[in-house]
């Protein structure tokens, strides 16, 4: 088979659908080389040629050519489906929650993935033109894909409920981390001189999200300030936001600023010492479509508290243990029922090497290529 993608996010985006983009991509290539892949992008940025480690052997990139002069978002919508006919695809996967417009007639099969709805569930925290395209968007593809792969059950339920679209139309085939996160830094040094880079001088609790409400950092902190041991610091990575000004705000008025440490702009090659690193990962999100830094933590060897709620549950298995997001109490308890039982550390360590097995790239591109082919 000739299979294309929309690659944009692979090329230009180095975070959630960028990874994600990647890793479907590269598993492919590695565990599925029998068939011939096509990466549409209508540009490239940055350092693009070492994302994908595969590239340029099996790997076509195609970028537009007769319709450079358009803007691109008219590229990937309309115009595409001419370059998809000349390069013979036979099939169209849009990785990040779109597929052009028009594969039907031209007779291309289409699978497009779809990482959440968030946008539907908490619409409050999305600008109302943004909402307004990816309500056209998000449902284009449902209604018109030949296959939906949702990337937990709990998406799939969602595009059950918001769309009414049918459960067999639906695969959930989860997703994977960048390799990256599923190495062990061998040599401890090397840890200790990322966290000296950012003045992290005692043993710490880890949360990597984005400082929005969603991602629910101010519970986090709030239960933080309740655990009876001043033997840990709390480590916040993220991107700089409204939110977390307020986040700042609060920390400075209850005098714990020497104690928790928010980090922004951090490259992608420190996050897997800052992992290493920590005593305990926290990921309190009050609402997920997957929950990739779960499967960063899990494959880094540190015990995990997670939330209720959503679809965290499936990320992390029985290697976590889960609050509810919205109890402030609850998230305290667990976290320190993990840090003061070195046991109940090493069975939610082992129980999650276990775990994170299944999202591995071989049987996760294994999964793909069953879809292609049944279509």
């Amino acid at each position: 088979m000739r299979i294309g993608f929309d690659a944009k996010r692979a090329f230009n985006n180095y975070t959630g659908l960028g990874n994600y983009s990647r890793f479907m991509i590269e598993a492919l290539l590695e565990h599925a080389p029998q068939h011939q892949y096509v990466a549409y992008t209508p540009k490239m940025k940055g350092n693009w040629h070492n994302s994908l480690s595969d590239f340029p052997s099996q790997l076509q990139i195609k970028l537009p050519e007769s319709y450079a002069q358009l803007p691109a978002s008219w590229w990937r919508s309309w115009f595409i489906k001419n370059d998809l006919q000349q390069d013979k695809i036979d099939l169209f996967h849009g990785l990040s929650n779109e597929i052009p417009y028009g594969l039907k007639k031209e007779g291309i099969k289409s699978v497009v993935s779809i990482h959440d709805l968030i946008f539907l569930r908490y619409p409050e925290q999305y600008p109302a033109i943004d909402r307004f395209f990816y309500r056209r968007k998000f449902k284009h593809a449902c209604n018109n894909a030949d296959a939906i792969v949702a990337v937990s059950e709990q998406t799939k339920r969602d595009i059950i409920d918001f769309y009414q679209i049918p459960a067999d139309r639906i695969e959930v085939i989860y997703q994977g981390c960048q390799p990256t996160f599923c190495q062990r830094i061998p040599d401890k040094t090397i840890i200790q001189q990322v966290l000296q880079k950012y003045n992290i001088q005692k043993h710490y609790l880890l949360c990597v999200a984005s400082f929005t409400e969603r991602k629910n950092q101010l519970r986090l902190i709030q239960a933080y300030q309740q655990l009876p041991t001043k033997e840990y610091d709390l480590v916040l990575v993220g991107g700089q936001s409204h939110y977390l000004n307020e986040l700042k705000q609060y920390v400075q008025q209850s005098g714990i600023q020497a104690r928790v440490h928010f980090l922004t702009g951090v490259p992608a090659a420190d996050l897997p010492a800052l992992y290493q690193g920590c005593s305990l990962f926290a990921y309190p999100s009050i609402f997920e479509g997957f929950g990739i830094p779960i499967i960063e933590a899990l494959h880094s060897g540190v015990p995990v508290v997670a939330a209720t709620g959503s679809c965290l549950e499936e990320a992390g298995g029985d290697g976590a243990l889960y609050a509810n997001p919205l109890d402030v109490n609850d998230l305290a308890e667990k976290i320190h029922h993990v840090l003061s039982s070195e046991a109940l550390q090493n069975r939610l360590i082992n129980k999650g090497t276990e775990h994170v097995k299944q999202f591995a790239a071989k049987p996760i591109a294994e999964q793909l290529v069953k879809l292609y082919e049944r279509l």
